[in-house]
């Protein structure tokens, strides 16, 4: 099935990673490791933003049972927990999501991981938060029993290119980048 085409999945534009967590899992706040990264998509992206828009209504259509639960009515969309957040309300303080939305995307198994050339990507240093590529994510309702809503669940990633890191980290070569002299400190 190639290219299988479900109305709950979206394949974003050019997006950047930030909270990359795709290696090695992460415990979630359910407690559970998960796989995930923080897609920041800019809002000029109309595309992949719409595509999410319409992904999360399908979702919300597909799943008003397990929305409804034991409850008379299922809850409008308006007043669930969706995936699509604004940069700009969310986080103002991080330049990084300045323009954008952005979604959590989360897994219990590991993501595909490919090059442009649709190669894999082995060497973990290649994906890092502040890398630019695209994202494979299927949205699903959900309901704890305590909360209910439409989660983003992560499928694949496609690194296309380098950018600055993210999160205040320097690489080892930048940060060693100095006038330091072994030869003064030996004793």
């Amino acid at each position: 099935m190639k290219n299988e085409v479900l109305a709950t999945k979206v394949k974003t534009g050019l997006t950047r990673w930030s909270y990359v967590s795709v290696w090695e899992p992460q415990e979630g706040d359910d407690g559970k490791p998960k796989y995930a990264v923080s897609v920041i998509i800019p809002k000029s992206d109309t595309k992949t933003i719409e595509a999410i828009r319409n992904a999360i209504q399908v979702a919300y259509e597909e799943g008003e049972s397990k929305l409804k639960g034991n409850g008379k009515t299922v809850p409008p969309l308006e007043t669930i927990k969706t995936p699509l957040r604004d940069g700009d309300l969310e986080r103002p303080e991080d330049e990084a999501y300045k323009d954008s939305y952005f979604v959590n995307a989360k897994s219990v198994t590991a993501p595909g991981i490919v090059d442009a050339d649709r190669q894999p990507i082995l060497d973990h240093t290649e994906v890092y938060s502040g890398v630019y590529g695209r994202v494979s994510m299927t949205f699903y309702a959900y309901n704890t029993g305590t909360a209910r809503g439409i989660a983003c669940g992560l499928n694949n990633l496609q690194k296309l290119k380098d950018g600055p890191l993210l999160g205040g980290r320097m690489s080892a070569e930048d940060d060693f980048d100095d006038d330091f002299d072994v030869d003064e400190f030996l004793w």
